[in-house]
């Protein structure tokens, strides 16, 4: 069994103050409808691990899967929906920002992106706003059953030259309906764990982008 299949819900929390203590997470975040529950479910082989819905911006909290050995997996609010209330698109910002930057036990994030979509300006911003805590990301351009096998390299390839200045940033063609790219990712993971186990990497500070 791989490790996300071991996943189980944990927690949901609307605050910073009731974020559980934990030893290590990974987590996952994009803009809204870019297939991040969808992967989430493909990666753990369930159908409703995460809730997938067909009204962008319904991730209003940050959720918690245990999957097992001190490890958990982070659900975050989809980002870049506008058609919210303002008050709760404001708290999104609040609580995405704040988890990002000051979360001792984050030591990756899986950013998903749209392959028909890629780095949008809010993609950037979460780019630019994580990287200065010196941890990791890896990106899966999802949906990549959308496009051919040919369009899917073409944007595979671009992608990685606009990412050119982000030495920590890797990413793969990912497919939540052909269960497509699973097992880069666990590898991925995996790793961040393993070196998690073998060292230290406590982030340094950064600052919230505007409007993410």
């Amino acid at each position: 069994m791989t490790i996300f299949q071991n996943a189980r819900f944990f927690t949901t929390v609307n605050h910073m103050k009731d974020l559980p203590p934990t030893r290590a997470e990974v987590a996952f975040v994009g803009r809204s409808n870019a297939g991040k529950s969808s992967a989430i479910n493909t990666l753990a082989n369930r159908t409703r691990l995460a809730f997938v819905s067909k009204t962008p911006g319904r991730t209003q909290h940050i959720n918690f899967f245990d999957l097992g050995d001190e490890r958990y997996m982070v659900d975050l609010p989809g980002y870049g929906y506008a058609e919210v209330p303002e008050a709760v698109r404001r708290h999104w910002v609040a609580l995405l920002g704040r988890y990002l930057q000051t979360r001792d036990s984050l030591i990756g994030l899986i950013l998903i992106m749209d392959i028909r979509h890629p780095l949008k300006d809010l993609d950037i911003q979460m780019l630019d706003f994580f990287r200065d805590t010196g941890r990791p990301v890896h990106i899966l351009l999802s949906k990549a059953d959308k496009l051919s096998r040919q369009e899917q390299q073409k944007t595979l390839a671009a992608v990685k030259r606009a990412l050119a200045e982000y030495p920590g940033v890797t990413l793969q063609l990912f497919s939540s309906l052909k269960k497509s790219g699973v097992e880069e990712v666990e590898s991925v993971v995996e790793g961040w764990f393993s070196e998690m186990d073998g060292g230290d990497g406590a982030p340094d500070d950064g600052t919230l982008p505007d409007s993410p």
